[in-house]
């Protein structure tokens, strides 16, 4: 953005007539001061949305420090709510539309090109009449700035609207800013309340008045002084659906799955995981152990699955790091665990806000010793519902530590889904206390599948010592070599027992072609929206997306025969071709690349961002187009 010297007056866009114009979908940011209310703003926006039947995807732009200081750029904290006529699966490109509580918030997201050229930007006015002159110059230059950029300013008098409602303005700006959105893009205000009711729920019922009034007061500003207003067509769903983030998709998932222990320790993005499960989880017989530490958490849950039922503990790429001894007992005790990782940037405490798809190598190799894991990534927040109650299927059946790989971008975005309908088959099984058969051992490995009989404590006839040593079939420690290889070759014939029941994944666009993008975890609406982009100018890219990261599925090698080329679309570091020191010999592919090109020997390619900001579709339309280009193939 050009910055100017000149404090002339910026002129503003004044209001005139408001048609209604359709359009396919809205990408809109609500950025503010942390504790100003952006996020519930837009999360509200959101659910009215997705009740109306559109669809909708929420991003959560969060700040570092818990308490940054107000009025300044590093401190920005607000929300990503892209409305769609459609099914919507990701973020999408550039902001179309900016409400902003000051003008510092809003420079960082136009100096990270998050905003569309041209694009709307509604702004708190209350800056150039402050009693601090530097404020005043400030908020004066950003205003012009902007219009010199092309970008169209519109005014808002929050704080002065607000507080002929409220004693504190900044406790209502939230929702006046929401009734501005709704007008905007035409949704119901009977919704609109309901949302507001349901928010405040717990208040008085002065509160919730009075918040209503402030959504009214927001919705008739935008009606008397905007000159623009939105119309997004919407399709009721014809079964019932939920609207949740991917943390209480998660929670959910776990108390559908039938596991009763939760055992974990706050950490960034993974703790509304918890603070979920705290509210709801004790009303169907669960428990939330909140531990001392990290290795403290996941030695609780290990102990807890040990006594009978499969425990999860839950967390993040540092907490993970932590627990990494711990899991390794599971594996050498055959004990079962799910452990759910809700990934962040990194290393160390990296960026504990911000999305990355850095641990996938962690998980499937990070251990002393061989500890074969399953690992699976859900691609979707409906799909964070379902991974859990297939990890622990997988992690009962198979006496394994099952890995589940969230993600920051997952942890907090919104989608509605179907409501699930409830199933016995998803509920783990009673705990088996019937008299063990004389002369049973303990680790009685099954020759083919390494799979050996579950002994809960207190079965009669079951004693035996469970050890993280190196032990024999009957359970007892155990030095000699072939014993040692044998135990190893059992738990690593579990991932291959596993394997085989695996289906094949599906291919997104024609079933050959020029370009295959393979992507796991997070990325796949991103991804699949691409492709019908790229496909629609007339490319043959199609894309594959794995949900089982360890052990991948068969059929994996004779899709990739069908393509000309492939590469990987990630959230994670690879080296740049570009960069001077750069070659075939040094470079570091991402981590999935890397595993594909172990496995099948296949020459994949590999193009991932590690900015910790979810990947736009339009980013990997470039990087598709300039892959293809280098390899001769055009439109």
């Amino acid at each position: 953005m050009t910055q100017t010297a000149t404090l002339a007056a910026p002129e503003i866009i004044r209001p005139g007539p408001r048609p209604a114009t359709p359009i396919s979908e809205a990408i809109v940011e609500v950025i503010s001061d942390s504790g100003e209310g952006a996020q519930r703003c837009g999360q509200s926006l959101g659910a009215i949305a997705a009740r109306m039947g559109n669809g909708i995807w929420t991003t959560e732009i969060i700040p570092a420090e818990i308490q940054p200081p107000a009025r300044s750029v590093a401190g920005a904290s607000g929300i990503r709510i892209r409305i769609g006529s459609g099914h919507v699966t990701n973020g999408g490109d550039q902001t179309e539309l900016v409400v902003a509580f000051n003008e510092q918030v809003l420079l960082g997201r136009v100096r990270a090109g998050e905003l569309k050229p041209g694009a709307k930007v509604l702004l708190e006015c209350m800056w150039k009449t402050h009693r601090d002159p530097a404020v005043v110059v400030s908020y004066m230059k950003t205003v012009e700035a902007l219009l010199s950029d092309g970008f169209e300013v519109y005014e808002i008098p929050m704080e002065e609207r607000c507080r002929e409602l409220v004693a504190d303005p900044r406790k209502g700006k939230n929702m006046f800013v929401l009734g501005i959105l709704c007008n905007v893009y035409g949704l119901d205000d009977e919704l609109a309340r309901e949302q507001i009711a349901r928010i405040f729920g717990k208040k008085e019922a002065k509160v919730i008045a009075s918040n209503i009034g402030l959504y009214e007061a927001g919705a008739a500003w935008a009606e008397a002084n905007l000159d623009f207003k939105y119309r997004i067509p919407a399709q009721k769903s014809t079964v019932p659906q939920i609207v949740v983030n991917g943390n209480t998709a998660l929670a959910l998932g776990v108390m559908a799955s039938g596991m009763d222990i939760c055992a974990m320790y706050p950490i960034t993005p993974a703790t509304s995981a918890s603070h979920y499960l705290s509210e709801a989880f004790e009303k169907i017989g669960g428990l939330v152990h909140q531990a001392e530490d990290e290795i403290a958490a996941c030695a609780f849950a290990v102990g807890a699955s040990y006594a009978g039922k499969c425990a999860v503990t839950i967390t993040s790429g540092p907490g993970y790091s932590l627990k990494q001894e711990v899991i390794g007992l599971a594996v050498m005790a055959e004990i079962p665990l799910v452990v759910v990782n809700v990934q962040r940037g990194g290393p160390s405490t990296g960026q504990p806000t911000k999305v990355e798809q850095g641990d996938a190598l962690s998980a499937i190799f990070g251990s002393h010793g061989d500890a074969p894991k399953v690992v699976m990534a859900p691609n979707s927040i409906e799909d964070c519902f379902y991974s859990v109650i297939t990890a622990r299927k997988i992690a009962e059946t198979f006496g394994m530590v099952v890995v589940v790989l969230s993600d920051a971008s997952l942890s907090t975005a919104q989608q509605p889904f179907p409501r699930p309908e409830f199933s016995e088959s998803w509920l783990a099984p009673p705990v088996d206390l019937t008299p063990v058969p004389p002369r049973t051992l303990a680790y009685d490995w099954d020759a083919v599948t390494g799979l050996s009989r579950r002994i809960q404590p207190g079965r009669p006839g079951g004693m035996h010592t469970v050890t993280g040593l190196a032990h024999d079939r009957a359970s007892k420690v155990a030095y000699d070599p072939a014993i040692n290889e044998e135990g190893l070759r059992a738990r690593s014939l579990k991932l291959a027992a596993l394997q085989k029941t695996l289906k094949a994944p599906t291919v997104f666009g024609g079933e050959s072609g020029d370009m295959l993008l393979i992507g796991w975890g997070s990325t796949m609406g991103a991804i699949e929206e691409s492709v019908t982009r790229l496909r629609a100018e007339g490319l043959a890219v199609s894309s594959m997306h794995l949900r089982f990261l360890q052990p991948m599925p068969s059929g994996i090698r004779e899709i990739l025969a069908r393509f000309r080329y492939a590469m990987t679309i990630e959230g994670n570091w690879s080296d740049k071709p570009g960069d001077e020191l750069i070659d075939e010999d040094n470079r570091r592919y991402s981590a999935l690349a890397m595993l594909l090109r172990a496995r099948f020997l296949v020459d994949i390619d590999c193009w991932s961002q590690a900015r910790g900001q979810p990947i736009k579709p339009g980013d990997i339309c470039r990087a598709t187009r300039e892959a293809l280009k280098r390899r001769g193939v055009q439109s």
